[in-house]
């Protein structure tokens, strides 16, 4: 069986990292800038970065409405930290309307953005992970947590009384950077997911 095909949406944030992951995790990882790039992929992993940059780079790039479709037909997607918050159905705190962050709908649940503060208040922490054999080290820069999950969303993680992952079918999204660990068993559960 040939490997699924992954790409790593590549308009802001750290691609090269999460493209690193998803290879020794057993997947074709490829960019993900243009339309004809996001209808050749099986799945997508949104990376971490800025989530109102990334909306709007989403809307420049004519991938907003697209992306949008994939993933209501059911395209599996991963989401760290800014995608989190992208794969959200809604966005508490959003930021100015005009440029608010964008949420695509895919994981029914509400995100709060730099819900643990800003960037001198992040940290690490050894997370329990369902799914996952032993504590999984989890790192947190400007990071969301999830407010509200839909009865569909599993719980994944809790970093003290906070939601930090959750899977939603074969969307899978953290508020933490697995792929700055080089711990690769979160992108080992997304990609055997697909097949």
């Amino acid at each position: 069986m040939s490997a699924p095909r992954v790409g790593v949406l590549a308009l802001q944030g750290d691609t090269r990292e999460h493209l690193a992951a998803l290879r020794e995790a057993g997947a074709d990882a490829s960019t993900v800038r243009r339309r004809a790039e996001l209808d050749a992929v099986d799945a997508l992993v949104i990376p971490g970065g800025e989530s109102t940059a990334m909306s709007h780079l989403l809307r420049e790039f004519d991938l907003l409405e697209p992306l949008r479709a994939r993933l209501a037909d059911g395209m599996p997607a991963y989401g760290s930290c800014a995608g989190m918050i992208l794969l959200a159905s809604q966005i508490l705190d959003a930021g100015v309307p005009g440029r608010a962050a964008e949420p695509l709908g895919a994981i029914d649940m509400a995100v709060r953005r730099n819900a643990f503060g800003r960037q001198v208040d992040s940290f690490e922490e050894d997370l329990e992970f369902t799914g996952i054999d032993g504590p999984v080290h989890a790192v947190f820069i400007r990071a969301p947590w999830v407010e509200r999950v839909g009865d569909d969303v599993e719980v994944l993680a809790t970093a003290g009384e906070h939601i930090v992952a959750v899977r939603q079918g074969r969307m899978l999204a953290t508020s933490f950077h697995p792929e700055m660990t080089g711990d690769r068993r979160v992108h080992k559960m997304f990609v055997n997911s697909l097949s």
